[in-house]
Formats: structure tokens, C-alpha cells, sequence
């Protein structure tokens, strides 16, 4: 999976006078995925405008698991001027109360993207403006944690109950698994939270071992796995 990536379109309802549309397409994060060790003071996430001509008002926040902006982070600068042809680096600063310290805690990174408006061009018209809207985990990962991060996958353990797959982590860390096959079945991918389990619907008479790959620290895909339902 590339480091940097491309990033879908969420309409805005912003509507000037044609049927012309104007789209953020230039802006592109650095990661798919922020990682902030609990004992550091900060941590950064780039971004980059690879548009040759465009300008972008970037704005970001981050919000909790349950989708509320977070008010125990700062991110730095919270809105900007994204100039075309170059980067920039947002600082992620965490001034909340201590989090827990055997697991890692979850939370969601948004970055919007809004592209420039030459008035001139639109005077009269009706325009549909899109822009872009990015949203990427954040990590807090305590320091110290029982096992390397690489190592949680092997912890999973796989049982069949009833229709449903069976699926618990007993590690610190979230995991994601994609690629999910159960025999011959493929199923849906899901994200697992630490010290807790998940069940994932089965097709009827799905029978077989459990073939799966995560996503590590980078975003990049694991060498596929296979294991046997308990």
C-alpha cells in the first residue's frame, strides 16, 4: 500500500450556478494510520499538495471512537493554506487527562481539503464544490506493552458458535483483519479492539480453517495466515 494516499470525495453542500464542479484532488497524507507513543509530546502527520496549480484550505480535528471532536488533542495548524507543489506537517498534540496504560487507545484523525474559488469563473452560475474529507486512525500506544505490536496477530484465537465466527484478542492493540476466509468462504473484514472479542456472520455450513491477513503500523498488508477454529 503506497505511504501516501489518494483520498475518496465527500459533497460538501456548497452550490453556486452550473453544472460546473470543482474537485480537491491534489491533496494527499503522508500515512494511513498515526501512531502516537503515550510518552511523547507530540507527534506529526504530512501532507502534500501535488496539484501544479490549485490551492486548498486544509482544516483538521480529531474526534473520538464514537465520533466526537476531541477537545484533549491539539493539532497544529488547524487550518491552513495548502499552496500548490507542497508539503506540509501537522503536529498532533495530546493535553488530556493520562489514558489507560495496558492497552492502546483509539481515536480518528480528519483532515479536510477544500479547493480555491476564483469568483470571477462563477459569478452567475450554479457550481456543486466538492472536497475532500480523510479519515485515519490514531493510536495512542503506552510504552512497555506486553508484546511487539508485529507479534499480536499470533495471539488471536478463532471459534466457531453457532452461525457466527468467533473472533478474540487478547493483546494490546487494535487489530484489523482483511482478507477473512473461513475454508472456502470469504467473509467481511473487521477491526478488533484490544482485550476484547468480535463475532463476524457465517454463511450456512462454512466449515474449515480461518485464512487471514492485518494491517501493520505502516498500512501495508501482513503475509496471509492461517489458523484453526477452536
Amino acid at each position: 500500500m503506497l505511504n501516501s494516499i489518494k483520498l475518496g470525495f465527500i459533497v460538501l453542500l456548497t452550490l453556486f450556478t452550473s453544472l460546473n464542479v470543482q474537485a480537491a484532488g491534489g491533496i494527499a497524507l503522508g500515512a494511513t494510520r498515526v501512531i502516537y507513543p503515550s510518552a511523547a509530546k507530540q507527534t506529526s502527520l504530512a501532507i502534500s499538495n501535488s496539484d501544479t496549480k490549485e490551492r486548498y484550505l486544509v482544516n483538521s480535528w480529531i474526534e473520538n471512537s464514537a465520533g466526537q471532536k476531541e477537545k484533549t488533542f491539539i493539532v497544529t495548524p488547524p487550518l491552513f493554506v495548502s499552496e500548490p507543489k507542497s508539503e506540509n506537517t501537522l503536529r498532533i498534540i495530546y493535553a488530556g487527562q493520562p489514558l489507560p496504560v495496558d492497552r492502546e487507545s483509539l481515536f480518528w484523525m480528519n483532515v479536510k481539503a477544500i479547493p480555491s474559488v476564483d469568483k470571477r469563473h462563477i459569478e452567475g452560475k450554479n457550481v456543486l464544490q466538492l472536497a475532500i474529507l480523510s479519515r485515519i486512525k490514531l493510536f495512542v500506544r503506552p510504552a512497555n506493552l506486553p508484546q511487539a505490536p508485529e507479534e499480536a496477530p499470533a495471539l488471536l484465537n478463532f471459534s466457531h458458535v453457532g452461525n457466527y465466527l468467533k473472533v478474540t484478542n487478547p493483546s494490546a492493540y487494535y487489530l484489523t483483519l482483511v482478507n477473512i476466509s473461513v475454508g472456502a468462504k470469504k467473509i467481511g473484514n473487521v477491526m478488533i479492539a484490544p482485550k476484547s472479542d468480535v463475532q463476524i456472520p457465517l454463511p450456512a455450513g462454512t466449515q474449515g480453517n480461518v485464512t487471514f491477513q492485518t494491517v501493520n503500523d505502516y498500512g501495508a498488508l501482513t503475509t496471509a495466515t492461517t489458523a484453526s477454529l477452536g
